[in-house]
This record gives structure tokens, C-alpha cells and sequence, in this order.
């Protein structure tokens, strides 16, 4: 159980530190387009925007940051011009997930502290209690 606890607070200080690492790629090569959102799914937002140089882009992964958006809606991304597959909606960056990421990391330690808690109260309860010996009479 601690063990579950730890892993899940380990990957989630791993998708944060994911999040910034894809901003700061993004922010280092930076490109902006008008994209239109062709499908919203449960794990993916899927964006088409065409670059400069008119080649046009849909990114396999999504868009990051896409919360809110709908099919057909037209929205401004911002692409690593390097990779034009590492998109962002326009003015939305990682800090957007320290809310979902430090609930999911609360919620965990506190179901996490209860469990602990309830299995040592249980464990006491079970555990009889050790009876002391009576004092040993001498024969004087």
C-alpha cells in the first residue's frame, strides 16, 4: 500500500516534470498557427494547423493543454518549429497540471494514511493483551 503510494507520486511528479520539459522545447523553437480541432476524445484532442512553410500538421499525440475545446472549434497553438508534432494551445502552459497532478497526490496519501492507520488499529484490537505474571511467593 505504501508502495502504491509512492509509485503514484513518483509518476506524477514525472508527468509534471514531462510537461515542463515539452513547454521548454516548445518555448525554444516557437512557432504559432491557427488550428482547427478535428476530434475530441477521452485521451487526445486532435488539432490540423499548416506551418509557414505549408505543410500541414496533425500531431499523433494531440495537443497539449487541450481542456475545454470541442471539434470544429478554431483555437491559436504554439508548435516546436523542429518538431511540429510538440503542440500547446496558445497561452497555456504545464502549470495547468499542478492541480490535477497535486490532487491525485494528496487524495493518494490521505486514502494511503487512512488504510495505514485502519490496518495498525485493526492489528492492536486483534493482538491480546499479555497477561503479567503474579509475583512468585517465597515460603517464609
Amino acid at each position: 500500500m505504501l508502495g502504491a503510494a509512492v509509485l503514484i507520486t513518483v509518476l506524477c511528479v514525472g508527468l509534471l516534470l514531462a510537461a515542463i520539459r515539452n513547454d521548454e522545447a516548445i518555448t525554444s523553437h516557437l512557432g504559432a498557427a491557427n488550428a482547427e480541432v478535428d476530434s475530441v476524445s477521452w485521451d487526445r484532442t486532435i488539432i490540423r494547423f499548416d506551418t509557414p512553410d505549408g505543410i500541414v500538421h496533425i500531431p499523433a499525440n494531440g495537443v497539449l493543454y487541450p481542456g475545454g475545446l470541442v471539434a470544429g472549434d478554431l483555437v491559436r497553438v504554439e508548435y516546436d518549429t523542429a518538431n511540429p508534432e510538440l503542440a500547446r494551445v496558445a497561452g497555456r502552459t504545464a502549470t495547468l497540471t499542478l492541480l490535477p497532478l497535486g490532487t491525485t497526490t494528496l487524495v493518494t496519501w490521505v486514502v494511503a494514511g487512512g488504510l495505514l492507520w485502519w490496518i495498525r488499529y485493526r492489528s492492536r484490537r486483534a493482538t491480546p493483551a499479555v497477561a503479567e505474571p503474579a509475583p512468585a511467593l517465597t515460603g517464609k
